[in-house]
């Protein structure tokens, strides 16, 4: 019996492709990423269809590990509303001091994906709809007064702090979105 102890075809495709997607956008070329994960252009059929089926699995599993991260950060804050929120800055402010931060991966595939049918954005949405959820559910427990509308207000500093960090660099966006978040929690 043998063992495999290298990474099939699919999982060095997805590994490129995570790194590549990231660091150079969705229209990276296929050419690229079939060199960097070291398979035939028959692995990225066989196993995605296509260069658009593995964005959107890359995109997917990013997704689950993202929405995972903001859990973590929030159940870390303890269980007051108000720090479970702010911990969330507190950390992009990490995420975007990190070398290599290129940005929010969903916004640029969005940006970059011009065709609105693309199958990228129901991957993209659902992840905002995810964060946006989480947001809301703390300012319930809050008791604010306009949950739903202050959970579009804290998303969208969200995304400003991600598109500032990745477009600013040497400033501290989250910081200054915290700050702000401060007066979407406490209105």
């Amino acid at each position: 019996m043998s063992v495999r102890t290298q990474p099939g075809p699919r999982e060095r495709l997805l590994e490129a492709a995570h790194q590549l997607i990231y660091s150079q956008g969705v229209n990276v070329g296929v050419d690229a990423l079939l060199k960097a994960a070291n398979v035939a252009r028959r692995s990225l059929y066989e196993h995605f269809g296509g260069k658009d089926g593995l964005i959107v699995e890359v995109l997917r599993s990013a997704a689950d590990d993202d929405a995972a991260d903001y859990r973590r950060t929030m159940d870390a804050a303890g269980d007051n509303p108000r720090e479970r929120l702010l911990a969330v800055f507190d950390r992009l402010g990490e995420i975007t001091a990190t070398p290599g931060f290129h940005g929010c991966r969903y916004l640029a595939a969005d940006l970059a994906l011009t065709d609105p049918d693309h199958p990228a954005h129901e991957i993209t949405r659902d992840y905002r709809r995810h964060v946006h959820d989480l947001m809301e559910r703390e300012l319930v427990t809050l008791g604010h007064p306009r949950p739903e509308r202050g959970a579009d207000q804290l998303l969208l500093l969200i995304d400003g702090t991600l598109a500032a960090g990745a477009t600013r660099p040497g400033t501290d966006p989250a910081a200054a979105a915290r700050e702000l978040a401060e007066c979407v929690i406490a209105p």
